[in-house]
């Protein structure tokens, strides 16, 4: 979904700018126009200069003595705040420098943003996509604390870059109807969506964010942007609402699927509090094997895994027979067994894989 956002000029006039020019054109200097106002010489002078602002009780006095409406006396001098505050922002060196680590041009690619004329314009920008007042407050959404980035070294993501991708999953959900959340119904949706890992991936991936928001979960698709290296991601943006965001970033129908099963996962097994943002070597981790494991035996029961597997016969044939008896993927039972190093990475069988790709690709 594109953003949109307003007109908003670089410049504001003061209202004591306004002022000057209306007690020139009258003929009144400052003391005679402060003493038809009640309201001291020094007050007027100030406000001329742009030290003082203009009141409600003052702009009531300016309507009455000159004839302009109060209300655009407020409004002159509201825009006026408002720019001053937009200038020192842009004007903030920190928050210039924290704007200039985000990916703009992808965003501006994307549609998400407009692009800006300038840094202080880039910083407004960013801090209107990402649903925020300041940085401070984008840093405290966004800190280790709250995002479980769980990468390994050699693969780690950049958390700018992240943190972008995790909002276009969040705007993109925004915009899904959901029921609230409830848990028997998504387990039900999974077992449905399972099903449908053998049909076209489109068709079945449109299917299953319909069977998720019934269940009162999202289901967000999102390119990844480059220094994002991640699988998927799993959050709860509000108590009754729970997101599960995919990347896609293999652009096979088994690591997306597994992707989606491991996200699943993470929203009922795990914190509401954390967001889990899911790369490659995450085993490690208590809450990442958790995952996997529920995801692999939820695809594949593991009694009918370790009987398929004891057989020893992982033939293009065997695979197909196995996974129509499973009613999953055939790619699904290639990377699972690539996963386990029963096959090598770069086997024949990937060609039971169905390969994606992007629409703009």
């Amino acid at each position: 979904m594109a953003a949109s956002y307003p007109y908003q000029p670089d410049y504001a006039v003061p209202p004591g700018s306004l002022l000057k020019e209306y007690l020139a054109a009258r003929g009144l200097s400052n003391a005679e126009f402060a003493r038809r106002c009640g309201r001291s010489a020094k007050l007027i002078s100030e406000i001329v200069a742009g030290k003082a602002p203009v009141e409600p009780a003052t702009a009531l006095q300016f309507e009455r003595v000159l004839g302009m409406d109060a209300r655009i006396w407020l409004g002159i001098e509201a825009d006026f705040q408002l720019h001053q505050t937009r200038t020192a922002e842009a004007e903030d060196e920190e928050a210039t420098a924290w704007a200039g680590h985000f990916p703009v041009s992808d965003l501006v690619k994307r549609g998400a943003l407009e692009r800006p004329a300038h840094p202080g314009e880039r910083t407004r920008r960013l801090l209107a996509f990402f649903g925020v007042a300041s940085v401070e407050a984008w840093r405290t959404k966004y800190s280790a604390k709250n995002v479980a980035y769980r990468h390994s070294p050699t693969f780690e993501s950049d958390r700018y870059a992240l943190a972008t991708w995790l909002r276009l999953a969040e705007v993109e959900a925004a915009d899904q109807a959901c029921a609230d959340f409830r848990e028997p119904a998504f387990k039900r949706a999974l077992a449905q969506v399972r099903t449908l890992t053998p049909e076209s991936v489109p068709e079945s991936l449109n299917k299953a964010r319909q069977l998720c928001n019934d269940a009162g979960v999202a289901l967000s698709l999102v390119q990844p942007l480059p220094k994002t290296r991640l699988s998927g991601a799993a959050w709860w943006s509000s108590p009754h609402r729970p997101i599960i965001a995919l990347s896609a970033r293999h652009k096979t129908d088994d690591h997306l699927w597994f992707s989606f099963f491991h996200e699943a996962a993470h929203l009922l097994l795990h914190s509401k509090r954390s967001v889990f943002v899911d790369g490659p070597n995450g085993e490690d981790d208590e809450t990442e094997t958790e995952a996997n494991d529920w995801a692999a035996n939820f695809l594949v029961p593991k009694k009918d895994w370790l009987r398929f597997i004891c057989d020893g016969v992982f033939s293009g044939a065997r695979i197909r027979a196995f996974a129509a008896e499973q009613g999953v993927a055939p790619g699904i039972l290639v990377g699972s067994l690539q996963h386990q190093r029963i096959l090598p990475w770069n086997t024949r069988l990937n060609s039971l894989k169905v390969r994606l790709k992007w629409a703009d690709e």
